[in-house]
């Protein structure tokens, strides 16, 4: 056989050659072989220092030192998954690599970090840079100093399901530094002391310093700001789609658009179905400074518990092409940075807001707001039916998963209201068993007329079954290789189980 031919063979089958998984326990050996439960390495890193794409690493429950990511990329079929399948893996000790972070994930593509707990990091529990399609799913940090999550230069990340609460100096999750397309859904950001969720371009740091088409959406975030900094802070973002978003008891802000260390204005953006009710030393609900115009504010509950700031004030630079409409608010707005405070009557007058209401006292609207339900009482509040499917190509569906509209139109907030004769307001999602086969997944207790949908990891439905019995199986073999995501709807359209699926 020529050389040439040889090397083709060899190239051919090492690209087929079969992924490894790797397992991590505290009771493991790193002279294991680290294939099997009973040969698991005692490290993360080390396992972290061997994968390839494809690999899977599954870590036991316990207490681990930090690790890196930073010799090996996956690929889109084939990325490299670190997950934590314990009930309580922590990471409470910095990485090596930089005595910093817990997790770093560095100069590398198509890695997933999935489950683990990151506890009292000198600067980020989780941190990305300069890479390209990482995923960051259902992790806790916590107590870290800096961060909880930190991005930098990454573009196409995806940041969903986290909890990031109680970072010290500055935010629950900071994405910055010229990376576009993100994806930060369903994600609780709480005490934090600066953002829940900060954009950043960054043009000081280089590239073109524009954050341009992320999407936010699903995310809870509560208790942040006491030292500054909105809900969400928006520097340099165009473009972008921020909706069904919960925000609620935050000392500053709740949504700004701006530009200070952007390299534009934040321009093109649809804030649109949130829900803002901010604190009694808030600042204003809505925040739009200096030349961010072409921005649209629709179907947002809007409510201010401070004594004169309200609902939105916007720069006047900034007016040019700004929509706001079908709103629920506090009778206070301002088209001059603050400078005159309007009434929502005299806001219409300039064209704003002509669908709009003055909200109703939090009592009557919301089902608990104390304790942080702000799903709406009745089907007679304000909210009900009384927004607009303008924005029906961005907003589908709600906060809980619900499909939109549940009646004649689109409710105003993150959440629709469900007629009690269907589904309760405050039904949670019940995780069906699944059932792990040697060939595949078993699906048990479900019900005629429920849909099973399998998404891959960047959110496309591959398969959608119509059930018909009690128990579903699917085999490996239909299923993509590495990770699922999956849903199971009811024949309403209400998710009642989600989860994933490890192939």
């Amino acid at each position: 056989m020529k050389l040439t031919t040889l090397l083709l063979v060899l190239m051919f089958i090492n690209s087929i050659a079969k992924s490894e998984t790797y397992f991590v326990a505290i009771s493991g050996n790193n002279a294991n072989s680290g294939l099997s439960p009973n040969q698991a390495f005692s490290t993360i890193q080390h396992a972290a220092n061997l994968v390839q794409a494809g690999d899977s690493v599954l870590v036991g429950s316990g207490n681990f030192q930090g690790f890196s990511v930073m010799s090996n990329s996956g690929t889109e079929p084939n990325p490299i998954i670190f997950l934590a399948t314990g009930v309580n893996v922590v990471i409470n000790t910095p990485c090596s690599y930089n005595n910093l972070d817990g997790i770093n994930v560095e100069n590398v593509s198509y890695i997933i970090i999935d489950g683990f707990i990151v506890d009292g990091m000198p600067r980020a529990g989780i941190r990305t840079a300069l890479s390209d399609h990482v995923i960051i799913r259902s992790n806790s940090c916590t107590n870290n100093y800096k961060w909880g999550i930190f991005t930098g230069f990454a573009q196409n990340v995806i940041i969903e399901n986290n909890e990031c609460s109680f970072s010290a100096d500055e935010h629950g999750i900071y994405h910055s530094n010229s990376a576009d397309n993100a994806i930060i859904r369903y994600n609780s950001c709480h005490h934090n002391s600066s953002c829940g969720i900060h954009l950043n371009g960054d043009v000081s740091q280089g590239g073109d310093g524009v954050l341009s088409n992320l999407s936010i959406y699903g995310n809870v975030i509560y208790e942040n700001g006491s030292a500054g900094g909105s809900g969400i802070n928006c520097d340099g973002v165009t473009n972008s789609k921020i909706y069904n978003n919960l925000l609620y008891e935050n000392h500053s802000s709740g949504i700004s658009l701006y530009q200070i260390d952007g390299g534009a204005p934040s321009t093109g953006n649809k804030v649109y179905n949130n829900s803002i009710i901010n604190a009694s030393n808030a600042r204003w609900c809505i925040n739009i400074t200096e030349n961010c115009t072409s921005n649209q504010v629709i179907n947002n509950v809007l409510i201010n518990k401070h004594s004169w700031r309200g609902s939105v004030v916007i720069d006047a630079t900034a007016i040019n092409g700004f929509i706001s409409d079908y709103n629920i608010v506090t009778n206070a707005l301002s088209p001059d940075g603050d400078a005159t405070i309007l009434t929502l009557n005299q806001w219409q007058g300039l064209g704003y807001d002509q669908h709009s209401l003055v909200a109703d006292p939090l009592t009557q609207l919301f089902v608990n707001a104390i304790a942080g339900d702000y799903h709406s009482m009745s089907a007679n509040t304000q909210m009900v039916d009384a927004g607009s499917s303008i924005v029906s190509n961005t907003v589908s569906d709600d906060l809980d998963g619900n499909v939109r509209p549940q009646g004649i139109s689109y409710d105003i907030g993150a959440f629709e209201y469900l007629n009690p004769v269907g589904l309760p307001i405050m039904e949670q999602v019940i995780l069906t068993p699944v059932v792990i086969l040697n060939d595949g997944y078993k699906f048990v207790r479900l019900s005629t007329g429920d849909k099973l949908k399998i998404y891959d990891l960047k959110g496309a439905l591959y398969i959608e079954r119509l059930l018909a019995e009690e128990d579903y199986f699917i085999s490996f073999s239909e299923l993509s290789k590495g990770m699922s995501l999956f849903r199971i709807l009811n024949a309403k359209g209400k998710i009642i189980s989600k989860g994933k699926l490890v192939n």
